[in-house]
């Protein structure tokens, strides 16, 4: 038994599929079967279960892959401290976001203060950001779904109201508020399934027994805003944009949602049992010091831990 097994093992385990493994890593397919089977001949027991060319982790495999996956970000940690001990700077933090312009003023910020940290940024969703937290590729999330996972550490951000962004001449242009069942018959201009904003749209439609009307779904929320004000549609967006005059550069009119929890909480999220570099320990301590944006929704829990759900 060697790392390269356990790697391609944890990998395997992961896609539960031999092709898309053999991808990410790079190697040939029957290479990897192969060391996949020495792997299982070593141990005495099967790890995955084999049907035509599907495989799934069986029972050993799962208690294999938790000592595993332990045991490698042991590895890794030891690895990335040797480097940040032997690093002039200050090491590196990796973060991810669900959309970037969300984390970009706070980041230039950092790296402002903190010139010597090496800082990496990666857009991610809320299912990626769980994968990458465990598999110890990003020491920080700062997401605006919550993160379940007995050892992931949360700490509120912010919390802002979200609102209805719609185009200048729309009939909605120059109302104070508009309910759901008003707009149910609206084009929206939406993100895919997966990110925040779809999420809160659907929950709030399906609260009114209603399914929205989707003229456009995309990867980048920051996108939409150029895709309302062009007329494509209507759309939820954070309070943050309007804060910001956003709407001097992408001409919109803005709506209060007269719907229940019609916010987003901005969260923290870190592997409390991961290894953080000096980078990263000054990153929590510089974004969590003062409030991360002037417009939230009064709430006396800012900035208290969370416990795990």
């Amino acid at each position: 038994m060697d790392l390269l097994q356990l790697r391609y093992f944890q990998v395997v385990a992961r896609y539960e599929h031999i092709s898309r493994a053999a991808e990410e890593l790079r190697v040939a397919q029957p290479s990897l079967s192969r060391t996949i089977a020495r792997l299982e001949a070593d141990l005495g027991s099967p790890l995955f279960d084999r049907e035509g060319r599907r495989i799934r982790l069986n029972q050993y495999g799962a208690i294999f892959l938790r000592h595993v996956d332990r045991a490698l970000s042991e590895l890794d940690d030891g690895r990335r401290a040797l480097r940040d001990a032997r690093d002039t700077g200050l090491g590196r933090v990796s973060v991810a976001s669900e959309t970037l312009l969300t984390i970009t003023h706070a980041l230039g910020s950092f790296r402002a203060t903190h010139p010597r940290a090496d800082v990496r940024l990666f857009q991610s969703t809320a299912a990626e950001m769980d994968r990458q937290l465990r598999a110890g590729e990003v020491d920080f999330c700062v997401a605006s779904q919550p993160l379940t996972g007995a050892k992931l550490e949360t700490v509120e951000l912010a919390r802002e109201e979200v609102l209805l962004a719609v185009p200048r001449g729309h009939w909605l242009d120059g109302r104070e508020s508009v309910t759901i069942p008003e707009i149910a018959d609206e084009p929206f201009v939406a993100t895919r399934v997966g990110h925040w904003q779809r999420a809160l749209l659907d929950r709030l439609f399906a609260s009114e027994g209603l399914t929205p009307v989707l003229s456009c779904e995309g990867d980048e929320p920051g996108a939409s805003q150029d895709m309302i004000s062009a007329g494509l549609g209507i759309g939820l967006i954070p309070a943050m944009s309007r804060q910001a005059g956003t709407e001097t550069v992408v001409p919109v009119a803005w709506v209060h949602l007269a719907a229940p929890d019609c916010h987003r909480v901005l969260t923290l999220v870190h592997n409390r049992d991961t290894y953080l570099s000096e980078a990263a320990l000054k990153f929590r301590e510089f974004i969590t010091s003062k409030p991360f944006m002037t417009h939230r929704l009064p709430d006396p829990r800012r900035g208290r831990r969370l416990e795990p759900s």
